[in-house]
């Protein structure tokens, strides 16, 4: 009897797919940076039994109407907006992501983000290597201060807590708004629920943390940013589509905003043209924020478990499409 087959749509470190070689046939795109392209993602999505994917690899209605065989999807990242899930759903596929092993650190990049848009400190290492210091001035570079100032957070789901326990050192006051309160949130850190738009007329810092819904899609749009201060800045690491871009674009133009720290864009990657970038108040980072060493190699590792699980009949550690299970358990169920 043929092996189950995977295929892995980049190049992984060897160590954490190994245990999937010794089970599977495995297949891998080998390319670290390059996405594969779509038609080689649908050729092979029609033959195995495991995809083992990134958030830029789009598993929509039309590819998973052609996957025969598959079985699970194991999504890299905590979001799933790549992935039609209900459509998984319909054909009993399961859907995985990686919750919990990058709330760390996704937090503290958000805060070295929020830190170094509010400093000013791109900027100033850019000044000193292109030989641009030629005095010292009492504003030079004069960003804004950190520390007692408020920090509105959008989405307060184990991400945000984690920025939120961030600032408290800085001493910042922080407002949330999310679908829901967070009553524990509010009696350990103090952070008191707003409405949306309350939070964006108080916040010195708007930090979107939301994931990516019909409801979320566009949020921020130019009405969001004429409530913001004129001093506030706006920080992004959910998804890029969040935010009406020609609308914050706008908002940094005629300095209804101070300036943004964005790691996520509508289309990946965004190149040096795009018109976000070229902008002095504007400091852009390539979707990197869970990207430490430590956390990208767990990331791997919960993939390869989950898939491993799945396809050996045992229950994923981390399931995103809950009805997938109760199915499964209508038919006798996996092992733990």
């Amino acid at each position: 009897m043929s092996k189950p087959s995977v295929f892995i749509t980049r190049k992984m470190v060897p160590d954490v797919i190994e245990n999937l070689k010794k089970q599977f046939e495995v297949r891998i795109w080998d390319s670290e940076e390059d996405a594969v392209p779509p038609e080689i993602l649908l050729e092979e999505a029609k033959k195995v039994d495991a995809l083992f994917i990134t958030i830029s690899d789009k598993i929509d209605y039309s590819l998973l109407a052609q996957a025969e065989n598959l079985k699970v999807i194991a999504n890299m990242a905590v979001g799933y907006d790549n992935i039609d899930v209900e459509a998984a759903n319909s054909k009993g596929i399961a859907v995985c992501n990686t919750p919990d092993v990058l709330t760390d650190t996704t937090a503290d990049f958000t805060f070295a983000l929020l830190m170094a848009t509010a400093r000013r400190i791109a900027e100033g290492a850019e000044t000193v290597k292109r030989g641009n210091w030629q005095s010292w001035s009492p504003l030079l570079l004069a960003g804004h201060d950190i520390h007692h100032k408020t920090l509105g957070i959008i989405g307060m789901g184990e991400i945000g807590e984690a920025v939120a326990r961030r600032s408290l050192g800085f001493e910042m006051e922080i407002l949330y708004h999310n679908r829901s309160r967070k009553p524990v949130a509010e009696q350990q850190l103090g952070a008191v629920y707003c409405r949306f738009e309350e939070l964006l007329e108080r916040s010195d810092y708007v930090v979107c943390m939301t994931p990516l819904t019909d409801e979320t899609e566009n949020m921020f749009d130019a009405g969001a940013f004429k409530r913001m201060k004129d001093s506030a800045i706006f920080i992004n690491t959910s998804r890029g589509r969040v935010v009406d871009e020609d609308a914050l674009h706008k908002a940094l133009v005629q300095r209804e905003i101070a300036g943004a720290g964005l790691d996520v864009f509508t289309i990946e990657p965004i190149g040096s043209d795009h018109p976000l970038v070229s902008l002095p108040n504007v400091l852009a980072t390539p979707h990197i924020a869970s990207s430490s060493i430590e956390t990208r190699i767990e990331m791997m590792t919960l993939c390869s478990e989950n898939i491993s699980r799945i396809l050996t009949r045992r229950k994923p550690k981390t399931l995103v499409n809950k009805e997938w299970l109760s199915a499964k358990e209508d038919f006798g169920g996996l092992s733990n």
